[in-house]
């Protein structure tokens, strides 16, 4: 029977034309339809003409539709993904804006610190609202979430909605395996791991090739060639540090921590520095998606009428997909789900980035144990606050709201307790129209 793959948000630059050529790379669903999804009707047509594009050039059987009201498409879905901005740019890039103005030095801010929390608490009922429809109209749909900030709104969905198959993806943990395969001269198909921890904050616990540990080797890289050391500055100090290697990027990561962008001359040092696309410069994500919007049509043309390839690439939801409702029998790939029982020493129902099986079963969680003593505090302490924005959000608690902000480590390696408030204070200031989960706002 033909499948039916509903993607909201789908005038997303990348996503949309990448997810829709993994999931043709499949026999299962080459007959699929692609329900298009998005409010921005100009971002919707540039997804469908380039999902049409795809379904040419492959000459699959397939068949694309749009609407800006995902009610319309929903029922009989097997499948949907999220991929959507909740608000627009302008926006977004107020709240880094903010954060500069008292100091808060932000990369990109979409998934933790200040930034990512505000962008939580107005994106969360929207992916709520959408989870109400999926049970409304297509209950078993397996749902698949790439919508930033990916730990705290999977551990919202995830408990207002439990009976949904859900969880959430990132391609940190693939493209790690990737760079290290590159670095040291190795099939990245043989390069064996378990990756665990929080979103954005997983380690490496163990990497072999053939049974022989692969850190000894990427230790004597980093230290002894520069041009390994300066593609990823911040991951390689933390590394040389703490001796595992942290799945996201050096810009990413300098803003989950307290050692990176506290003065200029560390931002100068370890952020701005580096042969990497993202080494760590301010406001970045605000200049790229500028970047990508001044180029919008003529990324479009060119995709449209260069060579294109429809081989499959490296996310994993089109796997995933394939192991429940297609022709495979399993595969294991790295989940956004909640604690229960699966990292020993991170906090019980918090939302944690473990090894999962895909099945006709559907998704079962891997028990991995504790994470080493060398890489918990910050991650620990990641997760507590976390915890403390989501229950802010359900209740509507702006003080729970500020007190998670005077303890993310960003924040408070730069601000003292008064200017976090000040801050937090402006901050609501601004999103007062798009929180109202928060009734009692001054």
């Amino acid at each position: 029977m033909s499948k039916k793959f509903v993607l909201i948000g789908a005038g997303s630059y990348v996503f949309t034309r990448n997810l829709v050529r993994d999931i043709l790379t499949f026999p299962a669903f080459q007959d699929a339809t692609f329900a298009l999804v998005d409010i921005n009707p100009e971002g919707l047509e540039y997804a469908r003409k380039a999902v049409q594009h795809i379904i040419d050039v492959g000459k699959y059987p397939a068949k694309v539709i749009c609407t800006t009201d995902r009610t319309e498409v929903l029922s009989g879905a097997d499948g949907v993904l999220s991929m959507l901005m909740s608000h627009p740019l302008e926006i977004f890039r107020n709240d880094l804006e903010i954060c500069a103005k008292y100091g808060v030095s932000i990369n990109v801010g979409d998934t933790r610190n200040p930034a990512g929390i505000f962008r939580f608490l107005r994106t969360a009922p929207v992916m709520l609202e959408i989870l109400e429809d999926i049970k409304r109209y297509c209950p078993n749909a397996v749902f698949l979430n790439y919508t930033n900030p990916m730990a705290m709104l999977c551990r919202a969905m995830q408990e207002k909605e439990p009976g949904i198959i859900t969880t959430g993806l990132c391609h940190s943990v693939q493209n790690g395996i990737e760079k290290f395969a590159k670095i040291l001269n190795l099939p990245q198909d043989e390069i064996e791991y378990t990756c665990a921890g929080i979103n954005h904050m997983a380690y490496y616990l163990s990497l072999t090739h053939n049974g022989e540990d692969l850190y000894p080797a990427l230790r004597k890289a980093t230290l002894e060639d520069p041009e390994v050391y300066n593609a990823d500055i911040v991951r390689n100090e933390v590394f040389l540090a703490f001796g595992y290697y942290v799945t996201e990027s050096s810009g990413h990561f300098s803003e989950y921590s307290p050692w990176f962008r506290k003065t200029p001359e560390k931002l100068q040092k370890y952020c701005y520095q580096g042969t990497s696309w993202n080494t760590g410069r301010e406001n970045f994500t605000i200049e790229v998606r500028e970047e990508r919007k001044a180029n919008y049509y003529d990324n479009l043309n060119k995709f449209l009428t260069e060579p294109l390839s429809l081989e499959r690439g490296n996310e994993y939801g089109s796997r995933i997909f394939n192991a429940i409702f297609g022709d495979g029998e399993y595969y294991r790939f790295n989940g956004n789900v909640r604690n229960w029982g699966l990292i020993d020493n991170l906090p019980e129902g918090a939302c944690v980035e473990v090894p999962v099986l895909a099945s006709k079963n559907g998704l079962q969680p891997i028990h991995v144990g504790k994470i080493p003593d060398a890489v918990l505090p910050l991650m620990s302490l990641t997760a507590q606050l976390e915890e403390m924005a989501v229950k802010a959000c359900f209740e509507g608690d702006p003080e729970l709201v500020y007190q998670a902000i005077c303890y993310d480590p960003l924040t408070a390696s730069v601000l003292d307790l008064r200017e976090a408030r000040a801050m937090t204070d402006e901050l609501f200031a601004y999103s007062k129209p798009y929180l109202p989960q928060f009734k009692n706002l001054k």
